[in-house]
């Protein structure tokens, strides 16, 4: 038995007036997984326990079968792993963001315009940090360069105690209620004022906007932690697993719980990505001995903070054409029996810009058992009305690899 997870990261939403009334899961064209979900089990699950920030690290850790409440420690320590930045005891790490605030004179003033700097490109970005790292570096704090606007600071010694906002949670607001608070927040927001000093009038950022692009004009620091400690999911599970993804996180939480990572040329973290590029990765590997690959598709939650409406139904479209098409395809095509499951991490409404705690729609297909008489499509309101819900999200692993799937 081969397994398979399809998770459009950010992929479920709320009604839309502009939709009629309708999500995009809804309104996308995506005949494959609807016809999946006929013959599927479906229900809602609940990946973000109550009490936690709803999130990519805390969902996707559930998604994998993982208690958040007991593993989750933080983000940035994950995009360490995937970015191989050794990690040291008493070491802390944050994210670290190029965003693009407004530009009033006073920092604690400016508005929270992208918290991507229009997905600043990777190149530029290590420009960029390369300055910050040379004119903020102490001996005890240095940053190190990610993918796009995703960067790590690594600060030896700093306080565990913090209350720091993601950007994306901030979009179009002031951020002046939003800056660093902790035992050291007043030197946090220095090191953002500094940055902005650094950032102004760089070169990188002048091409930038001589180009109608925004510029990376200040850094934000955001989700603490320290190195976290996972139990080995081959071991869990009994199974050679693998996760392809675009982005650190789901790169590290993979590395962090024993499974391999597999890059896949072209992959983004937005709707430019290898759409079809991650799906026949996947096939690759289950064909070379792999027992399962998790899929992560970044580009949906990206649509959903820029609020771009068209590009996230276009989103799901492709991974309905580009990526579960071609996995049917293969999978079938080998004669080997096989589960797929798909489910967003958490819903990324559109109407909101950042993600909610909101249970979302997940579906799970075997190939040795195709469920009969099924009717509905795979969207929120269907999932709802089938009446299945997980209340607890690092369970539904459990569910997915249990010896049937198709009861409830």
């Amino acid at each position: 038995m081969k397994y398979v997870v399809v998770l459009g990261d950010g992929m479920a939403d709320y009604p839309l007036d502009a939709l009629g009334g309708r999500t995009p899961l809804q309104v996308a064209a995506k005949p494959h997984i609807d016809a999946l979900a006929k013959k599927s089990l479906l229900g809602l699950v609940k990946t973000v326990p109550s009490g936690l920030a709803p999130g990519s690290d805390t969902a996707n850790l559930a998604v994998l079968g993982y208690d958040p409440l007991i593993y989750y420690n933080g983000r940035s320590p994950f995009e360490a792993i995937s970015m191989g930045v050794p990690l040291q005891q008493g070491d802390i790490t944050f994210r670290c963001n190029f965003v693009t605030l407004s530009v009033e004179d006073n920092y604690e003033d400016r508005v929270m315009l992208d918290h991507s700097a229009d997905e600043i490109s990777s190149t530029e970005a290590r420009l960029l940090l390369a300055d910050i790292d040379k004119e903020l570096q102490t001996e005890k704090m240095h940053f190190f360069p990610g993918v796009s606007y995703r960067h790590l600071l690594v600060w030896q010694g700093a306080p565990t105690e913090w209350t720091l906002t993601p950007p994306h949670d901030i979009l179009a607001r002031p951020i002046g209620d939003y800056l660093p608070k902790g035992p050291l927040g007043a030197h946090m927001l220095a090191l953002m004022e500094k940055s902005a000093a650094i950032l102004a009038d760089h070169p990188v950022n002048v091409e930038r906007v001589a180009k109608g692009l925004r510029p990376a004009n200040s850094i934000w620091i955001w989700g603490e932690g320290q190195k976290p400690q996972l139990p080995s999911f081959a071991k869990k599970y009994g199974v050679r697993g693998a996760v392809i993804s675009a982005v650190d996180l789901i790169k590290g939480l993979g590395l962090a719980a024993d499974l391999e990572v597999i890059y896949v040329e072209g992959a983004t973290g937005n709707l430019q990505t290898n759409f079809r590029g991650k799906a026949n990765a996947a096939l690759v590997a289950l064909q070379q001995g792999m027992d399962f690959v998790y899929i992560h598709v970044e580009a949906p939650d990206e649509c959903g903070h820029r609020q771009e409406m068209e590009n996230k139904i276009k989103a799901i479209e492709l991974i309905d054409q580009q990526v579960v098409a071609e996995l049917l395809s293969g999978l079938d095509a080998t004669g080997e029996d096989y589960r797929m499951m798909i489910l967003p991490d958490h819903a990324t409404p559109l109407a909101l810009r950042t993600h909610t705690s909101d249970p979302v729609p997940f579906l799970i297909y075997d190939s040795t058992a195709p469920l009969q008489g099924q009717t509905h499509c795979y969207d929120e309101g269907s999932a709802k009305d089938a009446g299945l819900m997980v209340g607890e999200g690092y369970t539904l692993m459990d569910l997915f690899f249990a010896a049937s799937v198709g009861g409830k």
